[in-house]
């Protein structure tokens, strides 16, 4: 059994989350944002670039966002050494199986949640309070994927606190939740331009959010809520009904 202070997680997730955050980030930022990487743009649909002031705006608020992330994850992992949690660690306790079924129940139920917790944050009496920060990139970047309001980060937080106190989760699967979590963040904000359309913007753009249909909500804030599906924003109206033809229009120009 894992038995260390909540001080110790709170430090050590800190100093994890932000390593993770400088890595990831950074060096998807360092890639897709250099002179080689101008091969991959689709320079027909090149919007213009955030400015590095913008961009230390967003970092700011990631090492806030980090402190809150860490502070959930040291009470997650106190949790689990106290027992109260429905983490667990061996994998036959409930089959290999299981497994994928947590993982995958795992990113939907986080979906859902995401989608009406972001659809709220864009209330007129909220937004300022919770969500505005997060929108200062008109243009994101991958320094915006964490870029979050303090009461927003906290917000994101109770469903990762919540969800290990109501499905039984093996230790690897939340990991790899919380991987697959900071690597689509970081994808969806590469920005409109980064990646050919045809990635991931074909077949899979009809199911899963990309960097273009979340770049579109930050040009356009009412529409595309989802984290990773674009399910509830299909059932609940708040999908571009132009996005589509913009997609297949390779030479418009997203305002």
């Amino acid at each position: 059994m894992i038995d260390h202070s909540f001080g110790f997680y709170g430090i050590a997730f800190f100093a994890i989350i932000l390593l993770r955050y400088f890595l990831i980030a950074g060096g998807t930022y360092l890639f897709f944002y250099s002179p080689f990487s101008q091969v991959f743009i689709d320079h027909p649909l090149q919007y213009q670039s955030p400015t590095w002031q913008s961009i230390w705006h967003d970092i700011k608020l990631s090492v806030l966002s980090a402190g809150i992330f860490a502070l959930a994850a040291a009470f997650i992992m106190s949790g689990y050494s106290w027992g109260i949690t429905r983490l667990y660690s061996y994998p036959q306790q409930y089959g290999f199986w299981y497994l994928g079924i947590s993982y995958i129940a795992v990113l939907i139920l986080q979906d859902t949640y995401f989608y009406f917790t972001h659809r709220l944050f864009h209330h007129r009496l909220l937004f300022s309070w919770l969500h505005r920060g997060h929108h200062c990139s008109r243009h994101p970047t991958p320094w915006t994927s964490f870029a979050f309001d303090s009461l927003e980060a906290v917000t994101q937080c109770l469903f990762l606190i919540g969800i290990v106190f109501i499905i039984p989760l093996h230790l690897i699967t939340l990991i790899a939740v919380l991987v697959t979590m900071t690597v689509w963040a970081v994808v969806n904000h590469l920005g409109i331009d980064r990646l050919p359309l045809s990635f991931p913007h074909g077949w899979l753009g009809r199911w899963f959010i990309g960097p273009a249909h979340h770049s579109i909500h930050h040009l356009k804030y009412r529409v595309h809520y989802g984290l990773y599906f674009t399910f509830w924003d299909k059932l609940l109206g708040t999908h571009d009904p132009d996005y589509e033809e913009q997609m297949r229009n390779r030479g418009c120009r997203f305002q």
